[in-house]
């Protein structure tokens, strides 16, 4: 298993600024299954603790009719994990399911972040989009919630489809 720790080239503006995603290496009948963790839970008080005027950028241009959730981005941020909660995930992760994994992988937000982006619990679930909730599993031993969003519509098939010649 490959673990890649992607350092900022300078310091964060607050120590909740890091994305994690993992590559399992079958799951659901696809290989290679790239999964997005984020923080699934957060005390709400912790949203007034930011100073967004600095750390929100611009607004991502979207669609003619499409409207955004002003506090979207600022779940992105609350999603994210400190430099700790990173380690503690990586160590987790290679410790319990190194011979499930080929790759984790972990890097800072950009900042200032865009206003408009969707956070990943908001993504809905469906037939192939789907979340893992690694809290819920047996044994669990962090000690918060880490969920990851997969989608695999994204990932090649084990067995691929046998076309008929004949057709």
């Amino acid at each position: 298993m490959h673990i890649d720790t992607i350092e900022p080239n300078q310091a964060l503006p607050v120590d909740r600024g890091y994305v994690l995603s993992m590559v399992i290496r079958t799951f659901k009948g696809r290989r290679d299954v790239e999964v997005h963790l984020y923080r699934s839970a957060w005390d709400e008080a912790e949203m007034d603790t930011y100073d967004w005027g600095h750390l929100l950028g611009g607004t991502i241009q979207r669609k003619e009719g499409q409207s955004a959730d002003p506090d979207s981005s600022k779940k992105v941020l609350l999603e994210a994990f400190t430099r700790e909660e990173r380690d503690q995930i990586i160590d987790y992760l290679s410790q319990r399911y190194a011979s499930r994994l080929t790759k984790i992988t972990a890097a800072p937000l950009g900042f200032p972040i865009p206003q408009g982006l969707v956070p990943l619990s908001s993504f809905p679930e469906g037939k192939t989009i789907g979340t893992i909730k690694l809290d819920k599993i047996p044994n669990y031993s962090l000690p918060f919630p880490v969920r990851g969003l997969y989608d695999l519509s994204r990932h090649k098939p084990l067995v691929e489809a046998k076309t008929d010649s004949n057709e």
